[in-house]
């Protein structure tokens, strides 16, 4: 349907998905990986599902892996609070992410609006 190589919303993605690696790389050996683990994978659906959606022939299974990556990045900002409150993350890295999470999923929502 789409090469997601050509789409901001799947760089903007993967970046974030970078950025939280490095992140959650820094936080206490306490989390034992548990929300560093839940995180990073949240994260890293985001780009996988925009690129799995744009591998799909039919308008409804994209949307549908779009959908996917909304919810992930939901799930990534659920993730990100629940480390904020520990402690884990500081306020300047949280508002950070949690502002690139919510730009990409008004990204992806212009996006299914918009696909042919």
């Amino acid at each position: 349907m789409h090469n997601f190589r050509k789409l901001d919303v799947w760089h903007r993605s993967r970046d974030l998905a970078v950025s939280v690696d490095r992140v959650t790389r820094q936080f206490p050996r306490s989390d034992r990986g548990v929300i560093a683990s839940q995180l990073r994978r949240a994260a890293i659906a985001i780009p996988a599902n925009i690129a799995e959606g744009c591998g799909r022939t039919s308008r409804k299974d994209a949307i549908r892996f779009l959908q996917y990556a909304s919810s992930s990045a939901a799930e990534a900002e659920s993730h990100l609070e629940v480390a904020s409150g520990l402690r884990y993350v500081n306020t300047m890295q949280r508002e950070m992410l949690v502002g690139e999470l919510t730009a990409i999923q008004r990204m992806l929502f212009r996006l299914m609006k918009n696909l042919p």
